[in-house]
C-alpha cells in the first residue's frame, strides 16, 4: 500500500482505466475541434430559438436551436472579411487549437505512461478514502447550481465512458489530476477550461464542483508562492515593467499589477510538500500533486505569470491613440467590499497600497482565481451602477467590472430614463404595442410623438456607441497583452456593454487572438445579427456564446434605427445561421431596455451561468419590484389625463428633458468634440 504522500492516478486507477482516460481526452479534443470547424459553417434552418422557459432541458440539442437564415445573412459588410480572409481565420483558429491539443495529449501521455512503468497498482484503500471524502462533502445543489448543471449537459452532451461508473470520489480525483496537468503547461487557456467542462459532463461532475477545485488550487498555489522570499528575477521583472509605458486602465495599472497586484515572494522554488499540503482534498499525495504541476510547482515566477502578477503591456502608439478618445477605462474588482459604496476609485487605490500589509496580502491571495469574469454596464444613472449589477457574479471566477466613459454613459442613462419615466411615454407605449419592433424598424414607421424624443436620445446614444467600439478595442489589447495573466476570461454585458464586448471580440478575431475568451453572454446588444459578424466573434469564444434578446425592447429599436438595420439587431432577434450560438428569447420578462440593468442575475441563472451569488440575485429582484411599482404608478397617472393632452404632454416632456440634459452638459463643460463622433457613430 502506498503512503498518502505517494497517492496518484496509478494507485487509484487500473492500467485499463488509465487507458480509458487517455481515450476520453482524445475523443473530447476531437469533438472540440469539430465544434470550431462547424462555427465557420453556415447553419441550415431547423427549429425555434430558446425561450427563458425552456432553456434548462438537460438534453437539449444546441445544434437545433436557430431558425432560418435571413436572406441578407451573407451580405453583411460589418465584418469586412472576404471569404479568403474567413478561410485564413479558420486556419489560424485550427492551428492554435492543434498546437494546444498536441501539448495536452503529450503531457497526459507522458504522465500516464510514466505511471504505467512504475511498480504502483490500484490500491483499494486509496479508492475508499476518496469515496468517503466525496460523500462527506456532497450537498443539495442550489437553484443556480442545478440550472448550471442542466446547461452544461445541454451544451456538452456526455461522452460515453467506462470511467463514469467509478465512484464520485474517484471521478473527482481524475478531474483534479487533469486540471493540474493542464496547469503544468504554464497557462490555463479557454481551451483548457472547455476541455475540463466537457470532461465534467462525461464524468457527471457539476460545474460548481469544478469551480471549487479551481478555487482550492488557486489559493494553494498563491499561498505557497507568497511564503517564499522574493529573488533577483522578481525584482528584475518588476523593474522592467516599471520602465514600460503604463497603459490607461485606471486602477489596474498601479505598479504594473494590471488585474491582481500580487506582491513579493514569487521566485523561490515551491517544495513539493508545500504544494501538496496546501492543496488538500485533491485525492492525491503531495508528491503526485507537485509532479503533475511540473515546472509550475518549482517556480514562483511561473505562478506569478499565471495570475498576471506583472501585468500587461500595451503598445505605446496604440495606447496614445486610445487615450485621446476614451476616458475612465478601468478594471474594478468586485470581490472587494469597499467597491459596494461611494468613492470607488480612491478607496481601491488605498486598498492596493495596503497590500504591503502582510495580513491584507493574505486576504487578497484568497480572492485570486484561475479564471476571470468581467461584467460591463451599458448605461448609467448613478456611478454605482458600474458595479451594482455585477455583484450577482459569484467568486468562482475572479470578478471585475469595467468602468468606461462614465459621463457619456450617465448622459445616455439619464436621457433613456427620463424618456421612459415621462407621462408621454405611457401614451406612446400603447401605440407601439400595435406593431413589432422589427416591423417598425424596417418600415421606419414610428409614432410621430415618439420621434420627437429623438432630440434627446439620438446624440447621447450615438456618442456612447462610438465610445463603446473604441473601449472594446482597448479591452482586446489588454487581454492580448495578458493583463489577466495566463487565465481565461468570460465576458457579460448588457446594452452598450454588450456592444463593447462585440467590438472586443471582433478585434480579437482580426488579430487572430485565440484561447483568451471562455464564455460570453450578450444582453440587449445593439449590434448586427447577421451571419458574418457572428461567425467572426464565435471564432474567438471557446465556451458558450449566448445572445439574449427581447422583441419588446422598443427603446433599443428606436435608438438603433439610424444604424445599419439591414444587418439585423441582435438585441431584438435571434442571431441565426451560426453553429454554437445560443439564442434566448427573453421577451416575456424583459419588456423594455431598462429592465436588463435589474435582471442580470436572474437572466444569467436562466441560461445556466455556473457561478452566481443567490443572495445578490434576491436583492436584485427586490430592486426590480420597486422599478415595476414606479412604472405602474406613472401609467396610472397618465391614464387620468384626457387623450387630447397627449401631444401637448409629449412636447412638454421632451422640452423638460432637453433643458435637463442641456444644463447637465453645460455644467460638465462639454466641448464640440462629441459632435465630431456622430458621423462614424451611426455606422
Amino acid at each position: 500500500m502506498p503512503s498518502s504522500d505517494d497517492q496518484s492516478l496509478a494507485s487509484l486507477l487500473t492500467a485499463e482505466q488509465r487507458r480509458d482516460l487517455a481515450t476520453l481526452i482524445a475523443t473530447t479534443t476531437i469533438e472540440m475541434r469539430t465544434s470550431i470547424t462547424r462555427g465557420f459553417e453556415t447553419k441550415s434552418p431547423t427549429a425555434e430559438p430558446k425561450t427563458a422557459q425552456n432553456i434548462e432541458s438537460p438534453r437539449h440539442d444546441l445544434s437545433k436551436e436557430q431558425s432560418a437564415v435571413p436572406a441578407n445573412a451573407g451580405s453583411s459588410d460589418h465584418s469586412n472579411l472576404s471569404s479568403i480572409e474567413f478561410h485564413k481565420l479558420q486556419s489560424a483558429a485550427l492551428a492554435f487549437f492543434d498546437t494546444w491539443r498536441d501539448r495536452v495529449i503529450h503531457r497526459v501521455k507522458e504522465v500516464l505512461e510514466s505511471e504505467s512503468r512504475s511498480s504502483k497498482s490500484k490500491d483499494p484503500t486509496h479508492a475508499q478514502e476518496v469515496a468517503n471524502a466525496a460523500a462527506k462533502e456532497e450537498q443539495t445543489p442550489s437553484p443556480s447550481e442545478k440550472a448550471a448543471t442542466d446547461a452544461l449537459l445541454a451544451a456538452y452532451p456526455p461522452i460515453i465512458t467506462p470511467l463514469s461508473r467509478l465512484t464520485r470520489g474517484e471521478r473527482l480525483t481524475i478531474l483534479n489530476s487533469i486540471l493540474l496537468l493542464l496547469l503544468s503547461l504554464e497557462s490555463y487557456t479557454a481551451h483548457s477550461r472547455t476541455l475540463l467542462l466537457r470532461l465534467s459532463s462525461a464524468l457527471h461532475i457539476s460545474p460548481s464542483r469544478l469551480t471549487k477545485m479551481e478555487k482550492d488550487i488557486a489559493v494553494g498555489l498563491l499561498t505557497a508562492a507568497s511564503h517564499m522570499d522574493a529573488s533577483s528575477s522578481t525584482s528584475a521583472a518588476q523593474q522592467a515593467n516599471a520602465t514600460a509605458r503604463k497603459w490607461k486602465v485606471g486602477l489596474a495599472s498601479v505598479a504594473g499589477a494590471a488585474l491582481i497586484g500580487i506582491t513579493g515572494g514569487l521566485a523561490a522554488p515551491l517544495v513539493a510538500a508545500g504544494v501538496g499540503g496546501l492543496m488538500g482534498g485533491l485525492g492525491l499525495g503531495a508528491t503526485a500533486a507537485a509532479g503533475y504541476l511540473g515546472a509550475l510547482a518549482g517556480s514562483g515566477v511561473l505562478v506569478g505569470s499565471l495570475f498576471g502578477a506583472y501585468g500587461g503591456r500595451m503598445t505605446g502608439k496604440m495606447m496614445d491613440e486610445y487615450a485621446r478618445e476614451v476616458e475612465d477605462f478601468a478594471f474594478l474588482p468586485l470581490n472587494d467590499e469597499q467597491h459596494k459604496h461611494a468613492h470607488l476609485l480612491e478607496q481601491a487605490r488605498h486598498k492596493l497600497q495596503a497590500h504591503q500589509n502582510e495580513e491584507e496580502t493574505k486576504k487578497e491571495e484568497e480572492k485570486r482565481r484561475l479564471r476571470v469574469t468581467i461584467g460591463i454596464s451599458g448605461w448609467l444613472t448613478t456611478e454605482s451602477e458600474v458595479l451594482t449589477p455585477w455583484h450577482v457574479l459569484g467568486d468562482g471566477g475572479e470578478p471585475f467590472a469595467i468602468r468606461w466613459e462614465l459621463e457619456a454613459l450617465l448622459t445616455l442613462g439619464h436621457a433613456i430614463q427620463g424618456a421612459v419615466q415621462s407621462y408621454a411615454w405611457s401614451y406612446i407605449k400603447m401605440e407601439l404595442l400595435k406593431r413589432t419592433v422589427l416591423a417598425g424598424l424596417m418600415a421606419a414607421t414610428w409614432p410621430l410623438s415618439f420621434l420627437k424624443f429623438s432630440k434627446v436620445l439620438d446624440n447621447p446614444f450615438s456618442i456612447a456607441k462610438s465610445r463603446a467600439d473604441k473601449a472594446g478595442a482597448i479591452l482586446a489589447d489588454a487581454l492580448i497583452n495578458k493583463a489577466q495573466g495566463e487565465r481565461p476570461v468570460s465576458l457579460v454585458g448588457y446594452s452598450l456593454g454588450a456592444r463593447m464586448i462585440y467590438s472586443c471580440l471582433k478585434a480579437l478575431a482580426e488579430r487572430k487572438a485565440f484561447g483568451l475568451i471562455d464564455s460570453v453572454v450578450l444582453m440587449g446588444a445593439p449590434m448586427p445579427s447577421d451571419v458574418k459578424d457572428w461567425k467572426m466573434i464565435r471564432s474567438v469564444v471557446m465556451g458558450r456564446l449566448v445572445n439574449m434578446y427581447s422583441e419588446k425592447d422598443y427603446i433599443l429599436g428606436f435608438l438603433y434605427r439610424t444604424s445599419s438595420i439591414q444587418f439585423g439587431v441582435a438585441g431584438l432577434q435571434a442571431a441565426e445561421g451560426v453553429h454554437g450560438v445560443e439564442n434566448v428569447d427573453v421577451s416575456e420578462s424583459v419588456t423594455g431596455h431598462l429592465r436588463y440593468r435589474y435582471m442580470v442575475g436572474q437572466l444569467l441563472r436562466e441560461v445556466g451561468w455556473a457561478d452566481l451569488d443567490d443572495a445578490a440575485i434576491e436583492a436584485e429582484e427586490h430592486a426590480l419590484r420597486k422599478v415595476k411599482e414606479e412604472e405602474k404608478r406613472i401609467e396610472e397617472e397618465a391614464k387620468k389625463k384626457d387623450k387630447g393632452q397627449d401631444e401637448q404632454q409629449v412636447e412638454e416632456d421632451v422640452q423638460r428633458l432637453e433643458e435637463s440634459l442641456g444644463a447637465k452638459l453645460k455644467l460638465e463643460g462639454k466641448s464640440g468634440s462629441d459632435q465630431e463622433e456622430l458621423g462614424t457613430a451611426r455606422k
